[in-house]
C-alpha cells in the first residue's frame, strides 16, 4: 500500500490530522518515508548541502562553537547537538576543526537528533555519538546546537 493510500485511509477513519503528523509520516514512515528509506544527499541523491561541498563550512562552524564555548566560561560538560545531521559530515568537520582547542573535546558530549536508520548508519561510520529520536531526551546540560538546513526540510515547497 502506498503512503498516499495509508494516509487517505487514516483520514477517512479518524478525520483530519495535524500537519505535524502528516510531515512525520511523509518524512519518517518506516516503509515510505523520504528520510527513513534513503540517503537523499549528494550527486546521486536529491540535493547537496554545504557540508557535503566543502569541509570549510563545518570547520568555520566548529571554530565559532569553540569560541562560544570559551565565551561561556568553558563549561566542564556540554551537549554538542545536531538536528538532522545527514551523513554526519558537518559534525565530523566541526570536531576536526576543534581538536586544537584545549578542553573542548573533553567537555563535549556529542548528541545527534536523527530518526532515520539509514542516515544513523552513515553517521555511525564517522562519529561516536548518542542518538535521539527527538529533543526531549537531550541531557540537561549547556546546549550548543547545530541545525543546518533542518528547518528548511520541514517547510512546504512553493
Amino acid at each position: 500500500m502506498t503512503l498516499r493510500a495509508l494516509m487517505s485511509a487514516r483520514i477517512a477513519a479518524t478525520g483530519p490530522i495535524p500537519l505535524a503528523d502528516y510531515m512525520a509520516e511523509a518524512l519518517m514512515h518506516a516503509e515510505h518515508g523520504y528520510y527513513a528509506t534513503r540517503d537523499p544527499f549528494g550527486a546521486a541523491g536529491d540535493f547537496t548541502t554545504a557540508p557535503e561541498i566543502s569541509q570549510m563550512f563545518g570547520e568555520l562552524i566548529g571554530l565559532s562553537l569553540a569560541q562560544a564555548w570559551l565565551d561561556q566560561g568553558s563549561p566542564a560538560q556540554f551537549a554538542l547537538a545536531e538536528f538532522g545531521p545527514g551523513r554526519g559530515t558537518l559534525m565530523a568537520d566541526i570536531l576536526r576543526a576543534t581538536t586544537a582547542v584545549p578542553g573542548f573535546h573533553a567537555a563535549a558530549q556529542i548528541h545527534l537528533v536523527e530518526t532515520s536508520p539509514v542516515l544513523r548508519a552513515q553517521q555511525a561510520k564517522r562519529l561516536d555519538a548518542t542518538w535521539h529520536n527527538d529533543v526531549t531526551t537531550l541531557p540537561d546540560l549547556p546546549l550548543f546546537l547545530v541545525a543546518n538546513e533542518f528547518f528548511d526540510a520541514l517547510k512546504p515547497k512553493k
